[in-house]
């Protein structure tokens, strides 16, 4: 391996050639399609519609605005263009701007070139180190982004006017990177109109003293529509400059937000007990997400992020393994009996269009049912589960709880072994935890369709002909 070079003659005899941020940017992307790469690893849902968008806004050399509602990957995608970054890049040694050794922009940078030509040192930039984000907040100030006078600099004796003496912001020190800012529309008029003057005049004033600061920044922000038409807005002049508006969206089917929450959710053991998540406690998950989006209870404006997916599937994960602790069992598999752990888990993420007492458990728990009765239907459509049907029609019961051990399913299924017919098309597992899960959800499915009548007592669910 080649030794980098330290200095700026050593880098010159590389010949080494400095580009823009976006041409970077656009010549990786450009490998990374004909190597067929993954251009965006961890997106999923988005290869037809968001990401061409973005491909064409970084080949244009755009910068862009991501709309969307909250839980889209918004911020994740805009950090996954790091990605597109060269591995490392030469910056002068010391300088606060990652100065070109080539173009040196700082006070400080040009100087040491003055003063050492080649013989100036180099550093070696790594590409994860050329990404800052900035949460917009009404409270963020152009010191923040752009900079200050740092009286301490002014107090060892320079000269306001002396460019020495400004302390940079986070822009500034993202020079030769990518700079992403969210939620722009909350950012105060003040401040877009600085961060437009920096964009596109290129020069910034701080406190009355003015320079010329030609930055070479890649800009992505992220915004809410709700809050790009109503609570906030981006001045004509700011929206103008970006290239490029590209809309998210949430998954378009079941499968992508199953697919996501397998992907995001947080495994902080590899057991005991075992875990295993059957196919259709999955798809219950993901169509209670996909009602929510529907339903005209829920204020569509805020959005019902995927990330109620991921913690509801967290929750009945963890409330399995709880209940196999508890029994001793090897095995842990959620079942209907979980589902109400889900609640804490949705009611913190979704806003109601109407604000009553109570309301959001019972929304919820409706919700629930519909989602264990449309995924009931799709498994089972036009299988009517008559001989068990009859057996319960001559006297038979079940009962399902929360803590009750799979081997008491297992029980009840010699006495009723009509189950195990619907078992197949579950993808039931031929364990007792497995069999318990397959068990409550027929059970759950037939009352919904009104084939049982179904009572709870302390805990206990009960259901009967």
């Amino acid at each position: 391996m080649p030794k980098k070079p330290r200095s700026l003659g050593e880098l010159r005899k590389s010949g080494y050639k400095p580009n823009t941020v976006k041409y970077e940017l656009r010549r990786n992307l450009i490998r990374k399609i004909k190597a067929r790469e993954e251009i965006f690893p961890g997106i999923v849902g988005y290869d037809e519609t968001v990401i061409p968008h973005m491909l064409n806004a970084i080949l244009s050399g755009q910068d862009m605005i991501l709309l969307g509602e909250r839980g889209q990957a918004k911020s994740r995608l805009a950090r996954s263009l790091v990605n597109l970054l060269d591995d490392e890049t030469p910056i002068i040694s010391g300088s606060e701007l990652n100065d070109d050794p080539f173009r040196p922009l700082s006070k400080f940078a040009r100087e040491q070139v003055e003063a050492h030509g080649d013989e100036t040192e180099i550093d070696w930039l790594p590409k994860e180190q050329r990404y800052s984000e900035k949460l917009a907040t009404p409270d963020i100030t152009i010191a923040d982004l752009i900079g200050e006078v740092d009286p301490i600099r002014v107090a060892e004796g320079r000269y306001l006017s002396d460019e020495l003496t400004i302390h940079y912001g986070l822009i500034p020190r993202t020079n030769r990177g990518i700079f992403a800012i969210n939620e722009l529309p909350d950012l105060a008029e003040r401040i877009q109109v600085g961060l437009f003057n920096l964009m596109e005049e290129r020069d910034i004033q701080i406190r009355g003293y003015r320079i010329r600061l030609p930055l070479d920044v890649y800009i992505v922000a992220s915004a809410n529509p709700e809050d790009y038409t109503n609570r906030g807005r981006i001045i004509t002049p700011l929206k103008d400059r970006y290239g490029s508006q590209v809309r998210t969206h949430y998954p378009k089917s079941l499968d992508l937000e199953m697919e996501i929450m397998e992907r995001e959710h947080k495994v902080l053991g590899d057991g005991p007990p075992k875990v295993w998540v059957p196919p259709f406690m999955k798809e219950v998950i993901a169509e209670l997400t996909a009602l929510a989006r529907k339903s005209a209870d829920i204020n569509q404006r805020s959005g019902v992020s995927v990330r109620i997916s991921i913690a509801n599937y967290e929750n009945i994960v963890s409330n399995a393994v709880r209940r196999a602790v508890l029994a001793g069992e090897e095995e842990a598999v959620p079942r209907i009996s979980d589902l109400p752990y889900v609640l804490p888990s949705t009611t913190g993420k979704i806003e109601l269009e109407s604000v009553e007492e109570g309301r959001e458990e019972h929304l919820i728990t409706q919700l629930l049912q519909r989602a264990v009765l449309n995924t009931f239907n799709r498994y089972f459509a036009g299988r009517p589960f008559e001989e068990l049907v009859a057996q319960f029609d001559a006297g038979a019961t079940a009962e399902t709880s929360e803590i009750k051990p799979a081997t008491d399913y297992v029980k009840l299924l010699k006495k009723l072994p009509a189950f195990e017919a619907g078992f197949k098309e579950l993808g039931i597992q031929e364990t007792p935890a497995a069999k318990a899960s397959g068990m409550e959800f027929i059970l759950e499915g037939l009352h919904l369709n009104r084939r049982l009548n179904k009572e709870k007592v302390e805990g206990v669910v009960r259901y009967r002909g």
